[in-house]
């Protein structure tokens, strides 16, 4: 009896102690439910008229909505309570500051605001209830207003040559229109020459000339019009009712085929893109670079997208302004671009020059090609057909893929021959006739092109190309010595280039056969190169047996580097070297003729045999890679395929010839 009336004691006690809540405390444990972001409980600590007017959706709804809306994060609301307590007996209500510091897309947004809290009786007895409004998330909010972000797309960096002149550049353009009232009763007609002219379709115009905003004397916007395309502006301009809005903002690229694998172009980002780089600034606005080095610098050339938040009609509540883009200035020579261009664009094949004594990359090109401004201006779809179905490939870049290098490995394996020491160039060795098999083949043999000579040195293997002289090299070399020699070069093994370029390759499953070995010696077999690292492979011979690295970006006071050091002796280099001078110098020479007069240099021919099996007819494409002698400062790689019929490697010697006058 004695413990239950102590008890009772005690709990009369506590309650006639404790007081009603306070509401700093109520406030301070809304704020923290609200830097939680418990939006749902946080509802339950409104007022009774604020609960009446917004459900526990709306309220939960208009938080989550607009915060992840703006891309809020780091969320914070401080409240201090007041050193000493409020008075509260006589106040049916109170306000308190509170401060919001938060990060947004658009950048860091604070402000302080102060919250009501109202008296009201529950069941328990008298609490503390927050009067909430739309002010409360930001005081520039009002009631039925609503939240607006905007992306503000940056300007893209541009891309200039090794002059500064513009490969990539933002510019302005026309861009055909219609005025639908001044169509005139030919209005059909009209659209019907206008569809041709653009390569659209009616359907396309109807369609943009009936939308909802369009009025008689409304400009409706049709396609924008390459700016080099003035017949077309001249004809367009002939018919009623067609105008131009002039000073459109647009992509331009000024070389067009000649630079098109190179460059790339941009388009609209699609759906399954913006997916990806939503978090990286990409809106539905936005382009992004599809192929070439549009899409290789992506990163560098797109800049910030800006950001604007705020409300329509009232304030702007955050903005961060777009970065722009990084322009870039690469090594490439527009003239010898279009030169090289010049000479290829009737074949399929590709071009690449380089300095050989700095790595710099002085063109890329690759035929046939395209347009990279039809993307730009719009493309018919006949014109896509076109380009996807022409067999040769016009929308393939060529000088960065590997292909077999013919001939034009002789003097690598010549080299890799004279480093083992299994080559003496002076000694001569004994061929006799046009083809040479080892006794234990069967069905292999080897055939060269001439059989002029029958005791050939090194020099004169080279001058010939002969065939059986580098298969033999390759076989006394051994698969052992011939995959190391060929791995010292750079086989096997990713090209430090910017442009992306496939790695060039020995063998699929290593040497199976001698006959392998013996075709891989004179660049048959399996060996597929690309066109950047055989014309890096060639400086080596101008380098005193390093091989340069080739480079595409222009930075001011860059210092020459080497891709592999030392690749071979510099005597060794040398001589090699001077065979090449032969190669066109000499009558016997594969690249002597036709002669041309003003040049000066050392070269090697190649005619790579592709043949999917011995009853197929073989594809065959023609190498010529030259440098020039007295100033070594260029080098040039030319592969044209389809060259059977043509004169084999011979249809290319011309022509790289021409791109070496001044």
């Amino acid at each position: 009896m004695r413990k239950w009336m102590i008890l009772s004691v005690l709990v009369f006690f506590l309650v006639g102690c404790s007081e009603n809540p306070r509401p700093e405390d109520r406030f301070a444990a809304y704020i923290a439910l609200w830097n939680e972001q418990k939006f749902e409980e946080m509802y339950t600590k409104l007022s009774t008229d604020t609960r009446a007017t917004y459900t526990e959706k709306d309220f939960s709804e208009r938080y989550q909505l607009i915060y992840e809306a703006i891309g809020a994060s780091s969320v914070q609301i401080q409240f201090t309570k007041p050193e000493e307590e409020t008075d509260i007996d006589d106040l049916d209500e109170v306000q308190f500051p509170y401060s919001v510091t938060m990060e947004t897309i658009a950048g860091p947004v604070d402000f302080e605001h102060e919250a009501v809290l109202v008296r009201e009786e529950t069941e328990e007895g008298e609490d503390w209830f927050i009067k909430w409004d739309s002010t409360h998330i930001f005081p520039q909010l009002k009631e039925g207003q609503e939240i607006k972000v905007a992306s503000i797309e940056p300007v893209r960096g541009q891309i200039f040559d090794a002059d500064g002149e513009p490969l990539a550049e933002n510019g302005v353009v026309k861009e055909a229109g219609m005025v639908p009232g001044k169509l005139g009763a030919a209005r059909d007609q009209i659209i019907q020459e206008v569809a041709g002219l653009l390569g659209l379709t009616v359907n396309e115009i109807e369609k943009a000339l009936t939308q909802s905003w369009v009025k008689e004397d409304s400009f409706v916007p049709i396609k924008k019009v390459n700016p080099e395309n003035q017949e077309l502006i001249n004809k367009l301009s002939e018919l009623d009712g067609v105008t131009f809005m002039t000073n459109v903002e647009s992509r331009y690229y000024p070389l067009g085929e000649a630079a098109a694998h190179l460059i790339g172009y941009i388009q609209n980002i699609n759906a399954d893109e913006l997916k990806e780089l939503k978090d990286k600034g990409y809106t539905q606005q936005s382009a992004i670079g599809r192929v070439g080095l549009e899409q290789v610098y992506e990163s560098r050339l797109r800049g910030e997208t800006g950001w604007k938040i705020y409300i329509p009609e009232g304030d702007v509540i955050a903005e961060k302004p777009a970065i722009k883009g990084e322009d870039i200035y690469i090594t490439i020579q527009s003239d010898l671009q279009q030169k090289a261009f010049e000479q290829i664009q009737a074949d399929a094949g590709t071009a690449i020059a380089i300095n050989p004594k700095t790595g710099e990359t002085l063109a890329l090109v690759s035929a046939p090609s395209y347009d990279p401004n039809d993307f730009i201006f719009g493309m018919s779809v006949t014109q896509w057909t076109a380009l996807n179905e022409n067999p040769l490939k016009p929308l393939l870049a060529r000088f960065n893929k590997t292909y077999s290098p013919g001939s034009t490995l002789k003097p690598i394996t010549a080299a890799i021959g004279l480093e083992s020491g299994t080559l003496d160039p002076i000694l001569k060795m004994k061929i006799t006739g046009k083809t040479w098999k080892k006794d234990t083949w069967v069905d292999k043999s080897i055939t060269r092109v001439s059989d002029t000579l029958s005791d050939l040195n090194l020099n004169d293997a080279l001058v010939t190309s002969d065939n059986i002289y580098f298969a033999r090299t390759a076989l006394e070399l051994g698969n052992d010595n011939f995959t190391k020699g060929l791995q010292t070069f750079g086989f096997d093994e990713e090209i430090p280039f910017e442009f992306p370029t496939r790695t060039s390759t020995i063998t699929n499953n290593g040497f199976t056969s001698e006959g392998l070995l013996a075709d891989s010696g004179y660049g048959q077999g399996e060996i597929q190169m690309s066109p950047i690292h055989l014309a890096s492979a060639y400086s080596a011979f101008v380098n005193e047996g390093n091989m340069i690295k080739p480079y595409l970006e222009k930075i001011i006071e860059q210092q020459p580097s080497f891709w592999k050091d030392q690749v071979m002796s510099p005597e060794h280099a040398s001589l090699i070297h001077s065979s090449l001078v032969q190669v066109v110098e000499n009558p016997l020479g594969t690249a002597h003729t036709p002669l041309v007069e003003g040049i000066n240099i050392a070269g090697k021919t190649g005619t790579a045999e592709l043949k999917a099996s011995k009853d197929v007819e073989a594809q065959e494409n023609g190498w010529f890679i030259a440098m020039n002698n007295d100033q070594p400062n260029l080098l040039i790689a030319m592969m044209i395929e389809h060259v059977k019929g043509r004169d084999g490697s011979h249809y290319v010697v011309p022509k790289v010839k021409q791109l070496f006058l001044p």
